[in-house]
């Protein structure tokens, strides 16, 4: 007699193995070297969890690229992707429709006051693409000025935006971006030796920029509220404070990039109430729909609003407020508001990952560092204490095998671990992947 769970597993693998092959040979990766690539196949995936190849359930501490902020399958947005689906599937962005609408209003009672235009992208990057073009035609200048050690897209301007190491290959140094060094305590690029002093000297050094470019030739500031993908750096008291003086100093529009801290990753609905600041333009994506479907916005104040009340805004996109993401993002939101998810990622970074991770810092040498809200945390691995030299790739890559096998999938970027769950995850979840992590620190480093 056949057994059905044997006949399902040699389904699920020759499917697995068919879907690698016709990506091989098909599929253009972003981020990657397209020859010799070894890549995980997602089977399916349920709350804080993804099944892989081998039908082994995995807790997603990715939230995939930091966007399922309610978990995959939630069954509220995939019944309004449904539904709107089998009404209006579609309709260009120069009509108006009740659900792009509704998307607009619940994002806006969630900005900061007075941010209550919402201008619909498709993800991240259009969105801040679309804001420094909104402050350069606002403010007649053409320079942007970012930090290192920062991510804000994958498009021509804003990977020249970016600080990373992305930028390189892109850069000809003709999108008119200056960069700057933000506030980093373990790795101080100030010599500081307190949050104040850090956060002090970082403001000076952005004022030193500001004066020897030139304001009158700055049209913005864009900061991510808290870096994401550069490491999870949240910055010390007072610091998004002096940036937004310096802007109003200077006349510099401040574009907040919530991309990735926004709609409650930080256990604020967006990072910026941590401030508390209200930027000029706030740039969101991700986690407003819990990317079910592409979406992404700029929020607009009314100074740059009124720019263009009598004026074309010379930009669009054909899928501007789609209404599948718009009723993905409507679910999304009601979602949050009802099960006070933000709330409950607020929580979970006071009471389980903060003490969490300081117990797995005491009992581990190589960490040197862990830092975080809410459900936004990164454990920074070095070699040595003292020194601070980051572990080897090849050390992290056996400690990210030994998490994978335990049950855990964790997020990693250079020398650091990256614990970014779903923000409906439980406590006990988180319990269970920190105990996970702590066995593979502890089967890797013998300790």
């Amino acid at each position: 007699m056949t057994d059905p769970a044997r006949t399902d597993f040699e389904t699920l693998t020759k499917d697995a193995a068919r879907a690698c092959d016709l990506d091989r040979k098909h599929v253009f990766h972003s981020w990657l070297a397209q020859d010799n690539r070894s890549q995980m196949v997602v089977t399916k995936a349920e709350g804080s969890y993804i099944w892989d190849e081998n039908d082994a359930k995995l807790l997603d501490f990715t939230s995939q690229l930091v966007f399922t902020n309610l978990g995959h399958q939630h069954p509220r947005i995939v019944r309004a992707i449904q539904e709107q689906a089998g009404v209006l599937a579609t309709v260009a962005p120069g009509y108006v429709n009740g659900t792009r609408s509704e998307a607009a209003r619940l994002i806006a009672s969630h900005t900061p006051e007075g941010l209550d235009r919402i201008f619909f992208t498709n993800g991240g990057a259009d969105a801040n693409e679309h804001a420094i073009r909104m402050a350069r035609l606002h403010t007649g200048r053409p320079k942007v000025l970012s930090r290192y050690r920062s991510y804000h897209g994958g498009t021509q301007l804003t990977v020249n935006v970016t600080g990373d190491w992305r930028r390189w290959a892109n850069d000809q140094a003709s999108q008119g971006v200056v960069h700057f060094f933000g506030p980093y305590s373990y790795r101080s690029a100030f010599a500081a030796t307190t949050e104040a002093e850090e956060s002090r000297r970082a403001l000076e050094h952005l004022e030193r920029v500001i004066e020897l470019e030139g304001p009158h030739t700055i049209a913005a500031i864009i900061l991510e509220s808290v870096p994401g993908t550069a490491g999870i750096m949240v910055p010390p008291p007072g610091y998004l404070r002096g940036v937004r003086e310096l802007c109003d100093r200077y006349g510099i529009v401040y574009i907040a990039d919530e991309v990735m801290a926004g709609f409650g990753r930080t256990g604020k609905w967006f990072a910026v109430e941590h401030g508390p600041i209200v930027p000029d333009l706030l740039t969101f994506a991700k986690g407003v729909n819990s990317g079910y479907v592409p979406l992404g916005g700029v929020a607009i104040s009314d100074p740059i609003h009124r720019t263009f009340a009598t004026t074309v805004y010379p930009g669009g996109l054909t899928y501007s407020g789609h209404p599948l993401g718009c009723a993905a993002a409507v679910a999304a939101i009601g979602a949050m508001e009802d099960d006070r998810v933000v709330e409950h990622a607020e929580a979970l970074g006071k009471e389980v990952f903060g003490p969490g991770l300081a117990r797995l810092a005491e009992r581990h040498p190589w960490i040197g560092e862990v830092r975080g809200v809410g459900a936004f945390w990164a454990v920074e691995l070095v070699a040595d204490p003292a020194t601070r030299e980051p572990l080897d790739a090849a050390t992290i890559a056996r400690i990210t095998a030994a998490c994978r096998s335990g049950g855990l999938l964790p997020m990693i970027n250079a020398n650091r671990i990256h614990l970014v769950p779903p923000l409906t995850v439980t406590a006990a979840e988180v319990t269970t992947a920190l105990e996970i992590l702590d066995r593979a620190l502890s089967a890797v480093s013998g300790s």
